[in-house]
């Protein structure tokens, strides 16, 4: 391999820990779970290889989008300062250009799945990208970054079907609560912060014990929604028991972190949600191939 070569592999690893990549693992079950149900058993391979494709490119560009719109607060925050664009370890221009590049493989991917999927990717793009200023003026940022996130599956349904349709959206919904819960968890780490710099958080509105609280109900809410989801798409036993130990997973996640102690919000932030989000994705499968075998 040459030494070119070499700094570009290590570029791209830098721009990957920077969007933390691994973190696609929260949206994506989601997204397959909801085109697997929408086509009632496996989609083309096409099909679910563009909808990964849409999938990366969204969540990449908003990412990096994200990095660059807080840049001047990143350098600032301690928890932040360590990123690699306020290190100089990748330069604006780097990331403008892998933002621009994620971009266009969204809205490729989109424009091959089918024409509302086309149609729809600049609202979409609206979204993922304008949830970085939220924080500039709402308290609810935390609900628009669930919406970014809830879109996916809503985006998947109408990749294989080419319909809007009410299931998807009140998963969508469930996504969105989901994500807010434990994005206030998350947020609590820069509560000293936003109250310094005049950033809008639920902590920094409500204090951290009632901002706990507040993530309790919205995780709450999105365990009803998935069950709701469950039922409009005629889901059985096994499903439900998904929903059960998710229920489960996320009051583990609350039990982690208390007002006066947030040593595992690593914990509660990614390791639970991530077996949240796979957990039910396979139940979700688990019961579409009882559902099969049956019939």
């Amino acid at each position: 391999m040459t030494s070119g070569a070499v700094r570009g592999l290590k570029k791209l690893m830098t721009i990957l820990d920077m969007i933390r990549f691994e973190h696609t693992i929260f949206a994506m079950p989601f997204a397959l779970m909801s085109c697997m149900l929408a086509a009632n058993g496996l989609p083309r391979l096409s099909v679910i290889l563009w909808i990964i494709v849409a999938m990366v490119g969204a969540r990449s560009a908003a990412m990096a989008f994200n990095r660059i719109a807080d840049l001047t607060y990143d350098r600032l925050n301690p928890r932040t300062r360590d990123r690699a664009l306020p290190r100089g370890l990748l330069s604006l221009a780097e990331v403008w250009a892998f933002t621009i590049t994620s971009i266009v493989a969204f809205v490729f991917a989109a424009w091959m799945l089918n024409p509302l999927a086309f149609a729809l990717s600049p609202v979409a793009l609206f979204i993922i990208l304008g949830y970085s200023y939220t924080k500039r003026f709402t308290s609810l940022t935390h609900l628009v970054l669930g919406l970014a996130l809830g879109i996916a599956p809503v985006g998947a349904w109408i990749a294989v079907r080419g319909t809007f349709d009410l299931p998807p959206v009140v998963l969508a919904a469930g996504v969105m609560f989901w994500t807010a819960g434990f994005d206030v968890i998350y947020a609590l780490q820069d509560l000293d912060f936003d109250r310094e710099f005049h950033l809008f958080s639920l902590p920094r509105a409500l204090g951290p014990r009632n901002a706990l609280f507040a993530s309790r109900c919205f995780h709450s809410i999105a365990v009803v929604l998935f069950a709701v989801f469950g039922l409009l798409m005629n889901l059985g036993a096994v499903y439900f028991v998904g929903v059960v130990l998710a229920a489960v997973l996320l009051a583990y996640e609350q039990s982690l972190v208390k007002p006066d102690d947030l040593s595992k919000v690593d914990i509660a932030f990614f390791n639970t949600n991530g077996f949240v989000s796979m957990g039910l994705f396979i139940f979700a499968l688990a019961d579409l191939c009882v559902r099969k075998a049956l019939s």
